[in-house]
């Protein structure tokens, strides 16, 4: 019986500090302002501008066609993985729209 009462016991707790911790509001932990733009890192791991959230900061780097170096463009996106030539396209390289993202999905936030 007592290993009963421990095992609920134990199951309640774990059960309130697993709500415990998702109750908690989300709160900015640092503010980064770049040339382009504002944004946020939030205490839960996401990204935020002033108008939208994002799962995910990627900094993709390479080189342009016939460039003397290599660039790297931050994105803030709901996006994992962004292939390094649709991000220098889609920085306002194309005249294509298609190669754009809407801002929902990236935004550029930085380019160095």
């Amino acid at each position: 019986m007592k290993k009963i009462v421990t095992l609920l016991l134990a199951l309640v707790l774990s059960l309130s500090v697993g709500c415990a911790a998702k109750d908690r509001p989300v709160e900015i932990v640092d503010t980064i302002t770049t040339e382009m733009a504002t944004y946020y890192e939030m205490s839960d791991g996401t990204w935020q501008t002033d108008t939208h959230a994002y799962q995910y900061r990627l900094e993709i780097s390479g080189r342009m066609h016939n460039a003397a170096k290599d660039s790297t463009f931050v994105y803030l996106s709901n996006v994992e993985t962004i292939p390094f030539e649709r991000a220098w396209k889609a920085a306002g390289f194309s005249s294509n729209l298609d190669d754009y993202f809407s801002e929902e999905d990236a935004i550029l936030v930085d380019w160095k």
